[in-house]
């Protein structure tokens, strides 16, 4: 049962309510560690590199700053570290910074302790609560951050204004015995980070030039991006020494690592029908991200974001599913025609260099995606022999179709081109059992064909043959001077 009172706390819960919020997240960290159990859910990547700097930090009991480009979670892991703070605390009922029922730190609730004595009243204040956050912005002032006076509480009550009963308590104090969390902090305008470290450090401050104390109980997390430092502020040099911890984020660095972070985020499971994402459309979304982040025309300080994969899977298959329900296909089965349906999810996410701007952003994500193909289709088919089917199409096959197009109507298409069911037959596939996937399947093949430079495409022919596509180049204008180069 509850403790409601003073007196009844101090036979129940004495010794988890008198320690600091930093002991209290060191200790059950101990206890996790102890146990074995997973030290952070759902965070991906960082086993043996992020996490035990973070770790390191909160036994240390360091407050802590995460620095990182966009999209490497950092203000998930920070939500997160709420997970190490007990499940309720006592407080005294009614005050705003939910003040120690043992050690009080404001004059009010001083004053009702000497009042009301054990009869004091307690409440209880829930982890989800504990745990405060704030979007770093130039406009943030020191009063949503620390407090302001209230002039008119002062003079109803007849108190001094600097009194602790006439502030209006900001996010910080209303942080007190939990966790503060502060995101992109060199957006924080230089003043108000010089009232971050003062309470913190000599637990005081001044608000419209009167001395307040406040020793606050609270861990301070930070989040960074390092292209921030110059770009839009920087973290004051004062600040940044007393911040114990900085940990550096980063990308996934393996591809399989990012198909599991982009699985886990994104929103893929849709009523109605049954979905299925071959793995090498799950690979090819995966590789934009991969081969962005290496191209010399995507700028390297603003990155790639890892929200680029998750938005873009969302949006194939939300293209495949427009495409099952419109032809009353039962299984939504996304192809790499998809994918290029999905370029809004991509262009709003790459920051281009100059050159990048020349081509213009649908063109490098368009390239980006030919390229994100090829790694894959190299995965799967290193060394296949694809001969029979290029020589097909350089007999005077073409194969034109649409993202929208059946999966059937689809399959009328490719069972005329040589050597594909042998692929099929390879990947044990069932076109007539399986026409979404046996359709995704080839289309693939084709537009790894097309990456290798052995097909051509385009949207008025669809696939074709290459020496076609280099007889329209030399000689477009001329046509009585075209001839086949074999």
């Amino acid at each position: 049962m509850k403790s409601t009172t003073l007196s009844e706390l101090r036979k129940q819960d004495v010794p988890t309510s008198i320690r600091s919020v930093k002991d209290e997240i060191r200790n059950n960290l101990l206890c996790r560690l102890d146990r074995k159990e997973p030290i952070f859910s759902g965070i991906v990547g960082y086993e043996d590199s992020v996490i035990p700097g973070i770790i390191n930090a909160l036994l240390s009991r360091h407050n802590l700053i995460l620095l990182g480009l966009r999209g490497q979670a950092k203000s998930r892991i920070l939500r997160s570290i709420s997970e190490f703070l007990d499940e309720e605390i006592p407080y005294i009922e009614g005050c705003e910074i939910h003040d120690d029922p043992f050690f009080p730190i404001c004059s009010s609730c001083r004053r009702r302790l000497l009042q009301e004595g054990d009869q004091l009243p307690i409440a209880y204040w829930r982890r989800e609560e504990r745990f405060v956050e704030k979007l770093a912005t130039p406009d943030v002032t020191i009063a949503d951050i620390i407090g302001d006076l209230d002039p008119i509480k002062a003079a109803k009550k007849g108190t001094a204004l600097s009194e602790h009963e006439n502030i209006l308590f900001g996010l910080l104090p209303r942080a007190h015995r939990g966790i503060f969390a502060i995101n992109e902090l060199p957006d924080l305008a230089p003043k108000i980070q010089v009232g971050l470290f003062n309470i913190m450090q000599e637990g005081d401050v001044q608000i419209k030039g009167f001395p307040i104390r406040l020793p606050l109980d609270v861990l301070l997390v930070f989040s960074a991006n390092p292209e921030d430092y110059t770009a839009r502020g920087k973290i004051i040099t004062p600040l940044k020494d007393r911040i114990g911890s900085e940990i550096k984020t980063h990308y996934p660095r393996q591809l399989g690592e990012g198909i599991k972070i982009t699985l886990q985020e994104s929103w893929t499971r849709r009523n109605g029908r049954d979905i299925h994402i071959p793995g090498f459309v799950m690979e090819a979304v995966e590789w934009i991200a991969f081969t962005g982040r290496q191209d010399s025309r995507v700028d390297k300080r603003s990155g790639v974001s890892q929200r680029l994969p998750i938005a873009c899977l969302e949006n194939t298959v939300s293209n495949a599913e427009r495409r099952a329900v419109s032809h009353g296909e039962p299984r939504i089965v996304p192809r790499i025609a998809d994918i290029y349906a999905s370029l809004p999810a991509i262009t709003g996410k790459l920051e281009l260099e100059y050159e990048g701007e020349l081509k213009g952003g649908d063109t490098v994500a368009r390239e980006l995606i030919v390229a994100s193909v090829l790694k894959a289709f190299t995965h799967h088919f290193q060394d296949e022999n694809f001969d029979q089917i290029i020589q097909w199409f350089n007999l005077g096959g073409e194969v034109k179709v649409s993202d929208q197009t059946s999966a059937i109507e689809y399959l009328k298409h490719l069972k005329q081109i040589q050597g594909l069911e042998e692929k099929w037959v390879c990947w044990n596939i069932h076109p007539q059992k399986d026409p979404e996937l046996a359709v995704s399947t080839a289309e693939f093949i084709l537009e790894g064909l097309y990456a290798q430079k052995k097909l051509s495409r385009n949207e008025e022919r669809g696939y074709f043959k290459e020496a076609e596509k280099l007889n329209e180049e030399f000689y477009g204008d001329f046509p009585h001077r075209k001839k086949t180069f074999n």
